[in-house]
């Protein structure tokens, strides 16, 4: 028999790594159980104290509010998609003076709160309303609904640029070459081949963001936005039931778990030639 045919026993794992791994699993087990516990007693304590009569009452309110929040999730996207996409080719530009300010956007808009941004847009703006009605723009910024929807607009378009960004040049470079030794012009190259390709790499990082900006919304609420969460925020001040912020949280969860599987359907749909 040849040293090349000899067959070596698999050796043990140490057991200092055994120890570590069955503590480790050991610790796992005992925090799901416990969650397994509160979980249960949750459900118990909730199924004891359940208030139908308030859930009738401001069911249409949070189904008002569900309808608010999902309008300015979708169109603050779908604007932020657009303003993105001029982002990410300034962030990929060799001119540093458009390339520094996209930088400074994209710093200043994903390095500052929502919340933040929300209040010197709401707040901040309201002190300039002799410049802003000269320019016709006083009845955009005076509605708490509008000042909202843009300011969830310009903090997405941030992400979603630098999203954009390194999809596209996660694209190897020999695309673009391929594409040149076939005289492809750019233009085209870049619509029908690299960006369907950078597309399908910023897929899940774009539903994380949505996600993300679903959850953010609520803070909309904070400017009398009746949303969702100021649907709650109402429903509270009348009942003073925490029942209220429950029922948010199923809302919520829902939304977040329905664009979840959306999300991965889409996916799986757009991938189902690379599964072959």
């Amino acid at each position: 028999m040849s040293h090349a045919e000899v067959l070596i026993p698999p050796q043990p794992a140490p057991k200092v790594e055994q120890t570590s791994l069955n503590a480790t699993r050991i610790t796992g087990y005992f925090f799901v159980g416990l969650w397994i516990v509160l979980a249960i007693s949750l459900v118990g304590m909730i199924i004891k104290g359940w208030d139908l009569g308030n859930f009738t009452r401001y069911g249409p309110r949070y189904i008002h509010g569900l309808f608010t929040t999902i309008a300015l999730v979708t169109i603050s996207v779908i604007f932020g998609a657009i303003l993105s996409l001029p982002l990410a080719f300034a962030r990929m530009s060799k001119n540093k003076v458009i390339n520094g300010l996209a930088y400074a956007y994209v710093y200043v808009f994903r390095g500052t709160p929502l919340l933040a941004q929300l209040f010197l847009i709401y707040y901040g703006l309201g002190g300039f309303r002799p410049q802003l009605e000269s320019v016709g723009l006083w009845w955009f910024f005076r509605d708490a609904w509008y000042c909202g929807l843009f300011a969830m607009t310009i903090n997405t378009a941030a992400y979603q640029a630098e999203i954009l960004r390194g999809a596209i040049e996660s694209v190897p470079h020999g695309q673009h070459e391929a594409a040149a030794s076939l005289g492809i012009h750019k233009a085209v190259a870049f619509r029908k081949i690299i960006l369907p390709q950078a597309l399908i790499v910023a897929l899940r990082p774009y539903g994380n963001e949505i996600i993300l900006l679903i959850k953010g919304s609520a803070v909309v609420a904070i400017i009398t936005v009746l949303d969702l969460m100021g649907e709650t925020r109402y429903a509270f001040s009348r009942t003073f039931d925490y029942q209220t912020y429950l029922w948010a949280a199923i809302f919520y969860l829902a939304m977040v778990e329905t664009l979840r599987h959306l999300w991965a359907w889409i996916e799986r749909r757009l991938t189902r030639h690379l599964k072959r």
